[in-house]
């Protein structure tokens, strides 16, 4: 989810609980899946799962359940996913885009609408909100991993492999690239001995909402939990201030 720092997202997603990560490994198991329907399940030429398989490892997933989704995927029973966009308001305005892989077009509907409706927010029409965010890709480097390297030095590494921006606070160092660059510059700085610690294509507020009001922090958080714990539902992106 966007919304709040990128780093702040990993570790809360490498803090969950068991059955949370359970939930993790179902959701990028059928990105896998539906990357392998189709471009294949080699990912020496499937590019995109190649670095699906990197995500997975990143978030902990057992290299047996990557195989498993791989094979699963390339059978002819496998499940077919399709990939819906939705877009709506959570409470006061908040600007709220939900990514889903369904096998139930009017399940998934169903619940999300349910979601908003309930936790005060509303579900809008494609591009409702879609326009308050930009397709970025973001790498994120932790300092404590990569404690002799000079920050102009990786600065330089970074805008020379293409990216647009780079930032730094206490914890880490931050890059920010085109969608379509953000594995190719990770591969050009691990290249160079760097650590990175993820490389993912996110969405990025434009602005940002700061909510006041206790009920609509209550509903915000309990939105985002139930979005979460849906199974269909794969990314959340929002442009709430503060969400830690």
């Amino acid at each position: 989810m966007s919304g709040h720092s990128k780093w702040n997202n990993i570790k809360n997603k490498k803090e969950k609980t068991d059955a949370q990560k359970a939930k993790v490994f179902t959701k990028i198991g059928k990105e896998i899946a539906m990357c392998v329907r189709e471009g294949g399940g080699d990912p020496n030429t499937n590019g995109k799962l190649r670095d699906l398989i990197a995500k997975a490892k990143s978030n902990n997933v057992p290299n047996d359940n990557i195989e498993r989704a791989i094979k699963k995927a390339m059978g002819a029973d496998s499940v077919q996913y399709e990939e819906i966009i939705y877009e709506g308001y959570g409470p006061s305005g908040v600007a709220v885009i939900v990514e889903a892989a369904t096998d139930s077009r009017n399940r998934t509907a169903s619940d999300v609408r349910h979601y908003f409706d309930k936790y005060g927010g509303n579900l809008g029409s494609t591009g409702c909100v879609s326009y308050m965010f930009d397709d970025k890709g973001v790498i994120i480097l932790l300092k404590e991993n990569n404690e002799k390297v000079n920050e102009d030095e990786l600065m330089e590494a970074a805008l020379e492999a293409g990216a647009e921006d780079f930032a730094s606070d206490e914890e880490t160092y931050e890059i920010t690239t085109e969608p379509s660059d953000v594995y190719a510059i990770r591969d050009a700085l691990e290249a160079k001995g760097y650590v990175v610690e993820s490389a993912e294509e996110d969405k990025i507020p434009q602005t940002y909402v700061t909510l006041e009001d206790p009920d609509d922090i209550k509903n915000m958080n309990l939105l985002i939990e139930h979005l979460e714990d849906n199974d269909d539902i794969q990314e959340i992106y929002h442009n709430w201030e503060n969400c830690d």
